[in-house]
């Protein structure tokens, strides 16, 4: 994990930390220092152009985004928008920073397709599947019941990005975190009110910001967003005790936010509260080392979870499957028809009751026992 040094410290004496600066994020952002900041979330205008009002069945109008704030002359306008900001972004990002944004179908591909052409490398599309989407009430269209993010990071050349795979696995019970997110909307408690009225119309959920800052983001990095609305981001960041720089133009949506975010309390975390152990910075162990130390013994039958497929262990800590020899993953791969796979997830042993036990945990548990975790 990348940890702030002595020039983050000096960045931050020219940062806003913590703060949220009004004003338009294209001149706010020339303001900041370049590569100054870890990590951007950005929930943009959608460019929604609704031409009527939407009505429920019942006639009454649904509270659809028709503010100011989303109404651009033509999409030409929208597209000139989209590039301002997105190339003051990539000016303010990190060398090994990365960037998210969020948009419908709307807006997301004309997006997507200028992060592109501005050098954005894209990582992943997240689709956020909404739990409890709002209904096409006329019947004349599919639900929509998704939003996409696009995680991009800063060039296609970009070697180092924050990814805390094994946490977001922690997260997803144990299986590999895929890219589609079942989250609910913004609603009940957390959804913030004035008079009884939505107080922001595009409110975005903290659980899909707390992934998002779990997966991307180390403790103490600073997250900018843009386009700061009633504050989900600078909310989320303090609790998981990360900064956060907001932009938004709007003076009540800043009273909103200062508030909303000035009443979290939240206790001193410590790094092993805060941070999941990457895999891949703990010392290699091979099956072979296992075998020496007897955790594993020459002759042993290994199983895959179902117990359908098994091997044994070799000598040279290479394993035997039907008339297979190899390693570990060659032969779990060739066992599932796949052209790879990791031999440590895959393959069990038997402990003293009979029961399977994985060769990762046993990897991990030698590990801990030798003084290597």
């Amino acid at each position: 994990m990348r940890r702030r040094g002595d020039l983050d410290a000096v960045e931050d004496a020219r940062l806003p930390l913590n703060q949220i600066v009004e004003g338009n994020c294209l001149e706010v952002l020339t303001r900041l220092p370049a590569q100054s900041v870890d990590l951007i979330f950005a929930d943009p205008p959608y460019h929604l152009q609704l031409e009527q009002a939407l009505l429920r069945p019942d006639q009454t109008v649904v509270a659809g985004v028709d503010d100011g704030w989303d109404q651009f002359v033509d999409s030409a306008a929208y597209d000139q928008f989209t590039e301002q900001w997105l190339s003051a972004c990539r000016r303010v990002l990190k060398a090994d920073g990365t960037i998210w944004v969020i948009g419908s179908y709307h807006n997301i591909f004309r997006v997507g397709k200028i992060m592109m052409d501005l050098g954005y490398w894209i990582l992943n599309d997240i689709i956020w599947h909404k739990t409890n989407p709002m209904p096409n009430f006329h019947g004349t269209r599919f639900q929509n019941a998704t939003e996409t993010l696009i995680w991009a990071k800063k060039s296609k050349e970009q070697k180092r990005y924050t990814f805390h795979y094994q946490a977001m696995k922690h997260f997803n019970d144990e299986k590999q975190m895929q890219n589609v997110w079942y989250l609910p909307l913004c609603t009940g408690a957390e959804r913030l009110k004035i008079d009884g009225k939505k107080a922001h119309s595009t409110q975005k959920p903290e659980a899909l910001l707390y992934r998002v800052l779990l997966a991307s983001t180390n403790p103490g990095d600073l997250v900018l967003d843009p386009f700061f609305g009633s504050g989900t981001t600078g909310a989320v960041a303090k609790k998981l005790q990360r900064n956060y720089i907001g932009i938004e133009i709007a003076p009540a949506y800043i009273e909103l936010a200062r508030r909303r975010i000035d009443s979290i309390s939240v206790s001193a975390l410590s790094e092993r509260e805060l941070v999941t152990p990457s895999r891949r910075h703990q010392p290699r162990i091979s099956l072979g080392q296992l075998i020496e130390a007897h955790y594993l013994a020459v002759g042993q039958r290994l199983f895959s979870r179902d117990r359908r497929e098994e091997a044994t262990i070799k000598a040279d800590g290479h394993l035997v499957w039907r008339d297979q020899h190899g390693s570990m993953h060659r032969l779990a791969a060739l066992a599932q028809q796949r052209p790879a796979s990791n031999g440590w997830e895959y393959w069990y042993c038997e402990d003293t009751e009979g029961n399977l036990v994985s060769i990762d945990d046993l990897r991990e548990r030698y590990r801990r026992e030798q003084g290597l975790a």
